[in-house]
């Protein structure tokens, strides 16, 4: 794992390339048909374009909001059509050129992307009409809708698969036959006309937020992880893991969570977290001797944290922030602590294993050299530094993903550490000036940085080779925002319907009613003093709300995901008493948990494949990794103070949660592996499960019972470790 040089080698490339090879394999969005020449270099093209314009306007001004979603969205619908194939069969062949089918794309892809380009360009087109159109749509206004709800359907299908379009097919057929719906869910339905003009001419549908945030927010850091990486961030990250976790007991599996964390910060992706940090971990933990599906599952669970660590999140914390109307850093900050609860939920289990397998670190020999890798990569950390220190200054994400892609260039340009400290000593005088934002001061480091460009390029054959692989960082960036560009304007049409049919407030009063129904049934065979009717109706609220986010997940982006629910689940925990950060979050983190859920799993999938193991065992290790984190949701919708930024925070408070919640992932990783300070007994595993639970619930009395059935266990195992202990020699 040491580093061989500064520049990319001829190794460093090949990993690139299986990297992207496995994420295409593994991540439906990432699933390109290979193309001829001449449309591989169209499509490029296109690409790059796509990156520049979402980069040029996030420093230099957003368009009109109609105008920026609706050009996001003609290259994406368009994209899409040229680049997935229309059936699973057709994927992976490379078609030949011929009259109807030019470039070896069929001309009804052909005809389907430039019908997407042109409907998703005329509301833009008729924006200062829309005022009075609206409510009383055209009959072009109508017939463009139809074809943008169709070829919008057919696009996702292609990138995502059928569950998302499915569930809008189904919603609008509940939107257009409302009075013949049974009891409850009836309603007066809806014309066609009414349902595109709501759906397609107002903020409210395909045009929403969710396309909105996409555009705006998700395409920046996106780009900006993709070209981190690039120019040695991960890297870095995974060195500094090794550094840090490498010798001690199971090192490698060790590195992994570490290395999964940091690279965690800059990637969004569960995926591409795991096949880019797993590339080095997996084999390692293999020939220390770790089971390959155990191995893998590691790996995987560590990687699925990716999207809940702050600063730069999945899609959905940014969609956090505009349905909660907050600040990106108010939503970085709650998501500390329960990511660094993941992670150390899944730390504990692999010490634990490794304690009781025998497993031991790597030598010094297999570990980089700490100061050789902060020599050689420190300036790696520029881009990031960069924008967090916009990000924390109080702009916007975008100008704070602007910035940090411009010092990506400017290191994968050139790496000298007076130019690198001085681009982050002009950023940090703008904004202690206050003229970050004016042209004045961005055209001027943005012409120094296109001149250093150029003249890198015209230095060398290396120089070329630096150019052209930040181009194609752009290329990729693009390619990841494609399919949940696609999945965000489907959830437009989700959000469309459930807003105008109220259909999401009627769910989530069945849902609060049927629990309600529940907790009053057992609430008889509890005591009251612990198990109140209102808590457990909160209980088995939170439990089936839980179990449709992971059932979900099993067919639907994290992004769609988090939208659907928290259009029709939030409200049930509104109705509850769950201030709305805490409902999204525990929204999100189940979602996310989806990746690693089988029969699903596409995250532990990947990392199967990396290991050569037996895919649904590892997803099964992966699920019993992540359990702690699927217990961190409800500790802190019972003690929102973990969370940070909500009321209830208070220092006395938030240790007691954490504590609590920290001791309880203990126990349970002890009660799942079998170890603790000494190897458990059957009895001991059990009591140690059952004791984690009251002492992970934020509230003293179910605290102390914990701590009464645990005290056995950790008695009993205080005194087996001093026996087995080896006798200090004289």
């Amino acid at each position: 794992m040491k580093r061989a040089s500064k520049t990319m080698s001829h190794a460093d490339v090949s990993v690139i390339v299986e990297d992207r090879s496995l994420e295409e394999k593994f991540d439906p969005e990432m699933r390109f048909r290979p193309l001829r020449p001449g449309t591989a270099w169209i499509v490029a093209g296109l690409l790059f374009a796509l990156s520049m314009f979402h980069y040029y306007t996030a420093g230099f001004g957003l368009l009109r909001e109609t105008t920026h979603r609706g050009i996001h969205m003609a290259f994406v619908l368009g994209l899409i059509f040229l680049v997935f194939a229309a059936r699973k069969a057709d994927q992976d062949r490379l078609a030949p050129s011929e009259w109807w089918r030019p470039g070896g794309i069929s001309l009804l892809d052909w005809a389907l992307a430039a019908t997407a380009v042109v409907a998703s360009l005329y509301v833009p087109w008729i924006f200062n009409e829309l005022a009075f159109r609206i409510g009383n749509p055209t009959p072009l206004d109508v017939a463009m809708g139809t074809a943008l709800i169709v070829v919008l359907l057919e696009a996702v299908r292609r990138s995502v698969g059928w569950p998302l379009p499915l569930i809008a097919i189904l919603l609008m057929l509940y939107a257009y036959f409302g009075p013949a719906m049974p009891g409850i869910f009836q309603h007066p339905g809806a014309s066609w006309s009414n349902i595109v003009n709501h759906l397609y001419l107002t903020s409210q549908g395909i045009y929403g937020i969710a396309l909105g945030v996409v555009a705006t927010y998700v395409f920046h850091y996106v780009l900006f992880g993709v070209l981190a990486t690039r120019v040695g961030l991960g890297k870095l990250f995974i060195d500094l893991a090794s550094c840090l976790a490498g010798r001690y007991a199971g090192g490698p599996a060790k590195v992994s969570i570490f290395g999964s964390a940091l690279f965690g910060m800059i990637s969004g992706s569960s995926i591409a977290n795991t096949v880019t940090v797993g590339s080095l971990t997996i084999p390692a933990m293999i020939r220390l001797g770790y089971p390959r599906h155990f191995a893998a599952a590691v790996e995987s669970t560590a990687s699925t944290g990716g999207q809940i660590t702050p600063p730069i999140m999945g899609a959905a914390a940014f969609l956090m922030v505009e349905f909660l109307n907050v600040s990106y850093q108010t939503v970085i900050l709650a998501a500390i602590v329960p990511a660094l609860m993941h992670f150390f939920g899944v730390f504990m289990q692999v010490h634990f294993e490794a304690r009781r397998s025998g497993m031991r670190g790597m030598s010094a020999e297999e570990l980089p050299n700490p100061i050789q890798v902060l020599r050689e990569g420190w300036q790696s950390v520029m881009p990031l530094a960069v924008l967090l220190i916009v990000l924390f200054s109080g702009f916007t994400p975008y100008l704070a993903a602007f910035w940090g892609i411009t010092a990506c260039v400017l290191i994968g340009t050139v790496r000298i550490p007076a130019l690198t400290l001085g681009f982050l000593a002009a950023i940090s005088g703008a904004i202690a000036l206050g003229v970050l934002t004016e042209l004045a001061f961005v055209i001027p480091v943005f012409a120094v940085v296109l001149g250093l460009m150029a003249w890198t390029w015209l230095q060398s054959e290396l120089g070329k080779a630096k150019i052209i692989d930040l181009v194609d960082a752009f290329v990729v960036g693009a390619k990841y925002a494609i399919g949940v560009g696609a999945a965000a304007a489907t959830v437009g049409i989700i959000v469309g319907v459930v807003t105008l049919t109220g259909v999401g407030f009627k769910i989530s009063f069945i849902v609060t009613s049927l629990a309600a129904q529940i907790a009053q049934g057992l609430g008889e065979y509890l005591p009251a003093a612990l198990f109140d009717l209102k808590g457990l109706t909160l209980f088995f609220t939170l439990l089936m709300t839980a179990f449709v986010c992971i059932l979900l997940g099993c067919g639907v982006p994290t992004t769609a995901n988090y939208i659907i629910m928290v259009t029709v689940a939030a409200p049930a925990l509104g109705l509850l008493g769950v201030a709305p950060i805490v409902a999204h979050f525990f929204v999100f983190y189940y979602g996310v948990l989806a990746d690693i859920t089988p029969p699903v799993a596409l995250a532990a999938y990947a990392g199967a494949s990396m290991a050569g193991a037996d895919p649904f065992k590892t997803g099964n290790t992966a699920f019993r990794l992540g359990l702690g984190k699927a217990l961190v949701p409800f500790v802190f919708v019972y003690g929102p103070a973990m969370l940070i930024v909500t009321p209830e925070f208070t220092w006395p408070s938030f240790f007691f949660v954490v504590g609590g919640c920290m001791f309880g992932i203990v126990l349970l990783s002890a009660a799942f592996t079998g170890y603790a300070l000494a190897p458990m007994r059957a009895w001991e595993r059990w009591l140690a499960g059952l004791a984690a639970l009251p002492i992970i619930a934020p509230q003293m009395t179910m605290t102390l019972i914990g701590l009464a059935l645990a005290a056995p266990v950790l008695i009993t195992q205080l005194m087996r470790a001093r026996t087995l202990r080896p006798p200090v020699p004289a």
